[in-house]
C-alpha cells in the first residue's frame, strides 16, 4: 500500500498569502475548519470538526514552522495513529508552488489503512480547492 499522498498546485498570489492561509488559526478557520493552531515548534493544535466534515477532530503537535515549511502530526479523534503533514511553499513566476504530502497512513492497522488512505487523498483534494477559492477572494478583498 501506498503510504504517502502527494499534491501539488501553483496559486497566482504571493507566497505570504498562501502562507498565511495555512498557518493562521483564523484564516484556516474560515477555509478548512476552525482550528486553534499557531505556525510555532511544539504547539499542540486542535481542529474541531463540525457535522459536514464528519464530526471527527484532529489534534498534533507543530513538528516544525520554518519560513514556507510547516510540518505537523495529524491524530483522529478516536484513534491512536500518528501521520504527518507537511506543507512546503515556492515562490514561482507564476505565484506560490504548494507541495502537500501527508505520510504514516499505513501505520493504521489492517484494512482501515486503505479506507483513510482513500479519505485523506479526495479529502486534500478538496481542501485544495477550498485554499483557492479562500485565496481568489482574500485577493479580490484585499
Amino acid at each position: 500500500m501506498k503510504d504517502v499522498i502527494t499534491k501539488e498546485h501553483v496559486f497566482a498570489h504571493p507566497i505570504q498569502k498562501v502562507w498565511n492561509a495555512i498557518s493562521v488559526g483564523e484564516e484556516i478557520s474560515t477555509w478548512f475548519i476552525k482550528a486553534d493552531f499557531k505556525a510555532e515548534e511544539g504547539y499542540n493544535y486542535t481542529f474541531t470538526s463540525s457535522e459536514e466534515h464528519g464530526c471527527l477532530n484532529i489534534t498534533g503537535k507543530v513538528k516544525s514552522a520554518s519560513p514556507y515549511t510547516l510540518i505537523y502530526t495529524w491524530v483522529v479523534e478516536n484513534t491512536t495513529t500518528e501521520t504527518v503533514v507537511k506543507w512546503d511553499l515556492q515562490e514561482t513566476e507564476a505565484g506560490t508552488r504548494l507541495y502537500l504530502e501527508h505520510s504514516g497512513i499505513s501505520n493504521y492497522s489492517g484494512d482501515s489503512a486503505v479506507t483513510y488512505f482513500n479519505n485523506y487523498n479526495g479529502g486534500w483534494n478538496e481542501c485544495i480547492e477550498k485554499l483557492t477559492e479562500f485565496l481568489t477572494k482574500e485577493v479580490h478583498a484585499g
